[in-house]
């Protein structure tokens, strides 16, 4: 799950990471009078949508009056910002961060990710701050440096100074570097966090190290832990059905294509997409039912796949473990009868009661074609939507 950058900093303030002084703000006049508050010679005021290069899509504006403040916010709130991260289709600026100025002397990279390899958490930086990590990864390796934490006795002391002096942060600094990364740290554990990143960590002339910019998403499975994280979540920054398939326990991801995928496992979800675009096709989405799915879910996942108005023919491809086939049978004949299906419909069935699966399905009298393969339902998927 995803928040934004003034809630991000608001996360960090708690746990001692020094981060300017800002406020949110919805309307043009919050943003007037925020920035009075601030009183600050010079104000930042930054669209927040979840995605980042907002900078370069003209996000973020540099005011050195109320009047400008004033201008980049009306200019800014209600205008679709278009970068790298949202897609072609952009996201809609619906509040502002309004923040003081920082007086900068340097730039630096500070993030904390998961490491699949090794299990463990990472702490990646860089003296190269302000630019995409991944540029820098691709352009000059040799300019990150990580340090891998061990779980039991988290970020050290030693660590956090070293990482300070490989990033080359001036001596009288490195004590102040070292405590923000291990209160980053701390953040990141006690949150359950995937990722928690700095980009700019920059030094001020006045001698501060200050968390400019902040990026925090968390562990979806997890949040059961974090009522408060929860509470931070922005519905206008998702997609719709995603957001009504997370009430029913369902993982639904929307795509581009136009052939809707009800799957269970993510594994044979991520296989089943190969496959319909290896026999030509392009999957709507990645819809993952789970291994406990009842008639009911089933139901709901077909609604959900078919409120996505690209979708003509959907493909269902189950093996019934877990799950019996039986029970799938009847959410399809259930969602079919309910929503009144009109485009092709191939289902794929295998596992326990396929048997009595397969029989259900073809005495529905309903228009659905039989596969008997993974390979054979979407060769017959994307024919029928072909044609």
């Amino acid at each position: 799950m995803n928040i934004h950058e003034y809630q991000s900093k608001d996360l960090l303030r708690e746990y001692g990471v020094n981060v300017p002084r800002g406020y949110v703000a919805f309307t043009v006049e919050e943003a007037v009078e925020n920035a009075k508050k601030l009183g600050s010679d010079v104000t930042v005021v930054k669209a927040q949508i979840h995605a980042g290069g907002r900078g370069k899509a003209g996000g973020v504006k540099i005011a050195k009056s109320l009047e400008e403040v004033e201008q980049y916010a009306k200019e800014l709130l209600g205008k679709t910002l278009v970068t790298h991260q949202t897609g072609p289709e952009g996201k809609e600026v619906k509040r502002l961060l309004i923040e003081e100025g920082s007086n900068i002397d340097k730039e630096y990279y500070i993030g904390l990710v998961l490491d699949r390899k090794t299990s463990r958490v990472v702490l990646m930086g860089s003296a190269e701050g302000g630019m995409e990590i991944e540029e820098v990864a691709k352009e000059s390796p040799e300019k990150i440096f990580t340090e891998v934490i061990d779980p039991l006795v988290g970020l050290t002391g030693f660590q956090a100074r070293r990482m300070a002096f490989n990033l080359n942060f001036p001596n009288e600094l490195v004590n102040k570097v070292a405590k923000l990364l291990q209160n980053l740290y701390k953040v990141f554990v006690e949150k359950d966090c995937m990722i928690a990143e700095i980009n700019p960590l920059v030094t001020t002339k006045e001698g501060e190290v200050v968390a400019l910019d902040a990026k925090i998403n968390f562990d979806e499975n997890a949040l059961y832990r974090h009522p408060e994280i929860l509470e931070l979540r922005d519905f206008d920054e998702e997609d719709p059905n995603e957001i009504e398939a997370s009430k029913h326990g369902l993982s639904y991801i929307k795509l581009d294509g136009n052939i809707g995928c009800m799957v269970n496992g993510a594994g044979l979800a991520m296989a089943t997409m190969d496959i319909i675009k290896y026999h030509g096709g392009n999957p709507a989405n990645f819809l993952d039912v789970g291994g406990d799915a009842t008639a009911e879910k089933v139901a709901e996942a077909f609604k959900i796949i078919l409120s996505d108005e690209n979708v003509k023919g959907i493909f269902v491809n189950v093996f019934g473990g877990i799950m019996k086939c039986d029970n799938i049978a009847a959410g399809i004949i259930e969602a079919t009868k309910q929503l009144g299906l009109n485009i092709p419909l191939v289902v794929r069935l295998e596992g326990t009661n396929v048997d009595i699966g397969k029989k259900m399905l073809e005495e529905s009298g309903l228009n659905i074609v039989a596969a008997d393969s993974m390979a054979d339902g979407a060769q017959k998927i994307v024919d029928l939507v072909n044609q």
